[in-house]
């Protein structure tokens, strides 16, 4: 696709926000500011441009509903009863009647509906790699991991010290759940990585919720990275990391949807439901720009795209997402946003997701065609075009199932 600019934009990034300004995208990246193209598409008023958001943690073949959590009134020690609940549940034989495929596709539509260009999908490569290159946006492939750092987790890799030494020679993330629950060995998760010589800068860990105030600071030390799940936090545990905390002492905290099977429906609602979170448990308001970093900067960090994620910069991915302005502060107006908001999704420059009237004449110019490969779906009443065919999957889901499934990360009817 031939180098263009969004002209007349106000552009928002982790550093600084430029107003009336011209975005050029050359060979899938950003080219620089206050340069024309032989195209320019006009944004004006009434819609910021946003590097595309980045989904620090998810687990795209578990992005079914309804939820599965604990019985009312009680709340799991660690994740392994809540595996245990999930697969004796309704809901996970109903999940069966699909196939593994349309699960991941499930999971990469959920991430483009609300933003995300960059998703990690916590498995291992054996089970995602055949399913990634099918996805509408990009997933994460350059990862080491395990499960969790416990005795009970599911064997994930080949061993913390294998997976951690392999992630240090090829400069990649170590990923891997860590105090998700409160019994002994749970909370002995840094010290099984310290004991494994497994705790550096190159680890992103995941939840969190049982660290001491002692693990943060050694956390801080080895410039570990967090990813913050709140919604998933407080359905299975009815609380979630010391986030405040984790902030004031400098750690890296990304913002994750962990699966719909806990999680939030999006990384649009985690963002919402983060914030009331911290207003509950500090009585004070999170910023809306520390969530935006949460959700692009500091998510690329921790997946080792310092530069190429999360940011528009000149020698980033063109990674590129158009929201309708809510609100005069371009921040807050990103934290109110919801999937009706998102008027276009570029991934290295490519639209995968956009609205017809105002997008598709000029993208369809420039490939010198119609957009072919696209679907049409209808959102909060504009027509949109889509990368693949979401309605057709939704139809094959009902089908699959013999009912009108209703997901709600996909904000259409089929």
């Amino acid at each position: 696709m031939d180098g263009y600019a969004f002209t007349d934009a106000v552009v928002v990034t982790p550093r600084k926000i430029r107003g009336s300004a011209s975005l050029l995208v050359e060979g899938g990246k950003v080219a620089g500011f206050g340069l024309g193209a032989k195209r320019e598409l006009r944004i004006g008023s009434g819609s910021y441009v946003y590097p595309a958001l980045v989904n620090v943690h998810d687990h795209l073949r578990g992005n079914y509903l309804p939820r599965v959590g604990p019985a009312p009134g009680s709340f799991y020690p660690n994740w392994s009863p809540w595996d245990a609940d999930l697969k004796a549940s309704p809901v996970y034989a109903e999940r069966a009647s699909l196939s593994v495929a349309q699960m991941y596709l499930l999971g990469g539509y959920k991430n483009l509906f609300s933003g995300v260009a960059t998703v990690h999908d916590h498995f291992p490569h054996e089970l995602n790699e055949p399913f990634l290159d099918s996805l509408p946006i990009r997933a994460v492939r350059d990862y080491c991991l395990a499960h969790e750092c416990s005795s009970f987790d599911l064997k994930w890799g080949e061993g913390i010290e294998i997976e951690h030494g392999r992630a240090v020679e090829r400069n990649w993330p170590f990923v891997t759940h860590l105090e998700e629950g409160f019994d002994e060995e749970s909370m002995d998760g840094v010290g099984i990585l310290e004991r494994a010589g497994a705790l550096d800068d190159r680890d992103l860990l995941i939840h969190c919720i049982g660290f001491s105030d002692d693990d943060i600071k050694k956390v801080k030390r080895a410039g570990a990275s967090v990813a913050w799940c709140p919604a998933s936090n407080y359905f299975m545990f009815n609380l979630t990391c010391k986030v405040r905390k984790l902030l004031r002492a400098g750690v890296n905290v990304a913002l994750g949807t962990d699966s719909t099977h806990t999680g939030s429906v999006n990384l649009l609602a985690e963002m919402k439901f983060a914030r009331a979170a911290y207003r509950r448990i500090y009585g004070e308001e999170l910023p809306a720009k520390s969530l935006f970093e949460m959700a692009t900067v500091n998510a690329a960090r921790a997946l080792g795209l310092t530069g190429k994620a999360g940011i528009l910069e000149p020698g980033a991915w063109a990674d590129i997402a158009v929201f309708r302005a809510r609100a005069e502060d371009p921040y807050e107006s990103l934290a109110a946003a919801d999937c009706a908001d998102l008027e276009l999704l570029t991934v290295e420059g490519v639209p995968v997701y956009g609205d017809e009237a105002k997008y598709g004449a000029f993208f369809g110019e420039l490939a010198g065609e119609a957009i072919s490969g696209y679907g049409r779906i209808e959102v909060g009443g504009r027509q949109m075009f889509v990368k693949g065919d979401p309605a057709g999957l939704y139809r094959d889901i009902r089908k699959a199932v013999g009912f009108d499934k209703k997901l709600d990360y996909l904000p259409f009817e089929a």
